[in-house]
């Protein structure tokens, strides 16, 4: 797998120059400042390409590998509004990467909130900062900050009362603090809204279910990936984080099920996976050997990570925090172990392009990441540690 890390841009606290000693061998990094729904224009994607190959004016060894990620907009999702304009913005984005060099591109299509945490500096045991998903917190978010009006639907009424309890045990900034956690946006999401905005997004989900939702990326995914096929262009899809639903809405890629009726519905080597060991290991069912053996061959991209299930939980919907790399409730030596053989079934085909980007997707903040400014989940000592500790499973497994 080529070790690649996540790099936000010039606005990032840390450095292409602090990348390079971490050892990492490529970038994988987004134009966050344009507009969902807008054009990636070649001139900022060349711009980008050299802000990470030459920053400064020499020259780091380092390319941009993944587009991570080129955003798909409420509009499209709910197929309402500029919705032709926006699939047509896209596909030119595609045409405008290919035509510099890229051609892996993650994407995701949860609806309304992105990748979602309720905590984003969980205090550990040795010191370190976490980030964690409590349900019962967020079900305090739903019932009575957000107030939605169907929330006490979605959950149990002992789950009702712990939210009740954990919510007047709050101070006004710890309330303040869970609403901007929630809403925001966190490092890398499509887009941050404001308490208003979320209510606002919810109503046009109304009779949206996941078989709507479902179809709606099916139908998404017909228009754009003659596109991607004819630029050589690699979609990845990745997982929906957590994977389970939230504020009522729907979620289609959760688990290795709903990702093989997307994959079988527009059957294309160019519609293919992210691998997200957090965010499909939150799921006590996660079988990471089986997803790799059955869908291995569709899998353009992996994000490496790990998460403990603990605290409040009702049915599959569980809390978590995010753990160490190498120790959580995901076998990570059996999983690079089935990816590694993935890359020599690659190999023994044929494939020039046998070799998996990787991440170490977020990590625990320790030691001088706590003395500066960071991105919640991407510190500079974390990540780095994870990256390391993977390398050495990669290195013994090779």
């Amino acid at each position: 797998m080529k070790q690649t890390w996540r790099w936000f841009g010039p606005d990032d606290p840390i450095s292409i120059a602090e990348i390079r000693q971490t050892g990492a061998a490529g970038i994988v990094s987004a134009l966050h400042h344009v507009p969902t729904g807008q054009i990636w224009s070649v001139t900022d994607i060349k711009l980008r390409q050299r802000q990470i190959a030459e920053p400064d004016g020499l020259a780091s060894g380092l390319t941009w590998d993944v587009a991570e990620s080129v955003p798909v907009s409420e509009a499209i999702k709910t197929q309402t509004g500029p919705v032709k304009e926006h699939i047509a913005a896209y596909k030119q984005s595609l045409r405008n990467l290919a035509s510099c060099g890229i051609h892996t591109v993650c994407y995701n299509f949860m609806p309304v909130l992105d990748w979602t945490r309720t905590d984003l500096s969980f205090p550990l045991p040795n010191g370190g900062h976490a980030m964690r998903f409590d349900l019962v917190d967020f079900a305090a978010f739903d019932c009575f900050i957000l107030g939605r009006a169907s929330a006490r639907e979605d959950y149990s009424g002992e789950m009702q009362e712990m939210a009740k309890a954990r919510f007047a045990d709050m101070s006004d900034e710890n309330r303040s603090r869970l609403s901007h956690n929630i809403v925001s946006g966190l490092p890398g999401a499509n887009d941050g809204w404001s308490l208003a905005d979320v209510r606002d997004r919810l109503s046009t989900y109304a009779g949206i279910d996941a078989e709507g939702l479902r179809d709606n990326l099916i139908d998404f995914l017909s228009e754009i990936i003659p596109t991607a096929e004819s630029c050589g262009i690699r979609l990845s899809c990745h997982p929906d984080d957590p994977p389970f639903q939230l504020l009522g809405l729907p979620r289609v890629m959760s688990s290795q099920a709903d990702y093989s009726k997307v994959l079988n519905a527009v059957d294309s080597p160019a519609n293919g996976i992210t691998f997200c060991t957090g965010s499909f290991g939150v799921a006590d069912d996660f079988d990471p050997v089986a997803f790799v053996t059955h869908l291995g061959h569709r899998i353009h991209f992996v994000h490496l990570r790990n998460t403990v299930r603990s605290g409040g939980y009702e049915g599959f919907r569980h809390s978590f925090t995010e753990a160490e790399h190498l120790v959580g409730d995901t076998d990570m030596v059996a999983t690079v172990r089935a990816l590694l053989r993935e890359e020599a079934r690659r190999r023994k085909q044929g494939h020039r392009d046998y070799e998996i980007p990787m991440r170490p997707d977020h990590g625990h903040a320790l030691l001088s990441d706590h003395e500066g400014q960071m991105q919640p989940g991407y510190p500079l000592i974390g990540r780095m540690r994870g990256l390391a500790e993977l390398r050495g499973v990669i290195f013994a497994l090779s």
